[in-house]
């Protein structure tokens, strides 16, 4: 009998080179792209939280740097992590919507949980990181293994 694999799995080994490795994969939702619930009463401040969050909680570095490089998405994508290239694809047909060389990587730090989310960030080795959201820690520690030498999550 053929083995099953889910749709991410599939969408996360579609369009690997001949020989290339899938390490780990995930659903993630860029912290840039992301949107809080907003209820009547509370509009104005959910609009504040997403200001804030896109804004000094997203991403660092400047307009050339690797993580300005992301395109600006919506909703959830499958980030991929090879022995080649990390980056994000759509989780349900595998589309690239985003990759650099796995050289450019260099560290996942988890950040405090948000929520019903868990948190953490993508370094880069320009210096910079790109935040993102996930509904389970298991996925943070499973890049953290995959990027961190060792898989150390950053101690949180």
């Amino acid at each position: 009998m053929p083995e099953v694999i889910s749709v991410q799995h599939q969408a996360a080994l579609s369009e690997l080179a001949p020989g290339e490795q899938l390490l780990a994969y995930g659903i993630v939702v860029p912290v840039k792209s992301a949107e809080g619930v907003k209820i009547k009463h509370g509009k104005i401040g959910g609009m504040l939280g997403d200001h804030l969050m896109h804004r000094y909680g997203a991403q660092s570095g400047g307009a050339r740097s690797i993580a300005a490089a992301m395109p600006a998405t919506s909703g959830a994508l499958l980030m991929r992590v090879t022995d080649q290239r990390v980056g994000l694809v759509r989780h349900l047909d595998g589309t690239p919507v985003w990759e650099v060389p796995r050289t450019w990587a260099a560290h996942v730090e988890r950040r405090p949980r948000l929520q019903l989310m868990a948190r953490f960030r993508v370094h880069y080795a320009d210096g910079t990181w790109l935040a993102f959201l996930t509904a389970r820690r298991r996925t943070i520690e499973a890049f953290a293994a995959a990027l961190n030498n060792g898989g150390s999550t950053g101690g949180f």
